[in-house]
């Protein structure tokens, strides 16, 4: 049996010492998207403008956060008043976990 030192001084000799570590993107979970949507209500006002919006879908790496804040108020702004509010926050999250944003 080897043991780990013998094994890691075997593999630098034969030029294996680069290990490739391969990353692997992981989705966020609804908490976590519920918790970085609450924390962009920049104003404390309980809604999410759709400036607001556009700021939380650039950080989620969006490459048109204009357009997914656009297409979020669609989706989630269910009384139409241009805003998400607290109510309507779940509508968001479902819409944000269905485009698939990782954590990178």
């Amino acid at each position: 049996m080897w043991h780990l030192p013998t094994i890691c001084q075997k593999n630098v000799a034969n030029g294996c010492h680069k290990a490739k570590i391969k990353t692997v993107p992981m989705p966020y979970t609804e908490a976590q998207l519920m918790g970085m949507f609450r924390r962009f209500d920049a104003n404390g006002d309980g809604h999410l403008s759709r400036q607001e919006l556009r700021n939380a879908f650039s950080t989620l790496g969006s490459s048109a956060p204009g357009w997914r804040a656009f297409r979020a108020l669609c989706h989630a702004d269910k009384n139409g008043d241009g805003y998400i509010s607290e109510a309507e926050l779940d509508n968001l999250v479902r819409y944000a976990l269905k485009h698939g944003y990782t954590i990178n």
